[in-house]
């Protein structure tokens, strides 16, 4: 498969796409590593009476939290295997955050690493994929949970430098 695109612009714009508009894995070999870090987040909608089961520990498949935190953490370390041209990267750190809003959760997921590329894909992998869990948890009671905002809230470090969502 090849994309109609000039060869310039496939060298300028878009980094998976070699000259002739072919995929390709991005050659960070040159680079240089820096501290990179991001924060990603997700948000499930749920009923208050779903709330406030979870935080009684009365749903039945159990520690919402604990399954929550460690599929994030999972999916974050296993990015490259789910999202093709993703490098495989030796993450240093991952945190996963849930707190109750109101209609439901958000999660946030950072992390971090000393590396030649960034870690978004990363922190957005673990966002979805918890969020995707916390359904897993709460199905039986509700169905109709919604998952919501998956992205990217910031990211510092690399040649483009900061970003932090407004």
């Amino acid at each position: 498969m090849t994309f109609n695109l000039k060869k310039a612009e496939a060298k300028k714009k878009l980094s998976h796409l070699d000259a002739e508009g072919k995929v390709r894995m991005v050659d960070v070999s040159k680079k240089t590593a820096t501290r990179r870090k991001a924060r990603a987040e997700s948000f499930i909608t749920i009923s208050d009476n779903t709330c406030n089961l979870i935080e009684k520990g009365e749903i039945s498949k159990g520690n919402v939290e604990a399954v929550v935190k460690i599929a994030g953490i999972q999916a974050a370390k296993r990015t490259w295997e789910l999202i093709p041209l993703c490098h495989p990267l030796m993450l240093d750190r991952i945190s996963v955050e849930i707190v109750r809003e109101e209609n439901g959760y958000r999660i946030s997921v950072e992390a971090e690493n000393e590396g030649k590329t960034g870690v978004e894909m990363e922190a957005m992998t673990g966002a979805a994929a918890a969020a995707l869990a916390f359904y897993d948890m709460i199905k039986g009671i509700e169905r109709g949970a919604e998952i919501k905002d998956v992205r990217l809230i910031s990211k510092e470090g690399g040649k483009s430098g900061k970003f932090f969502r407004g």
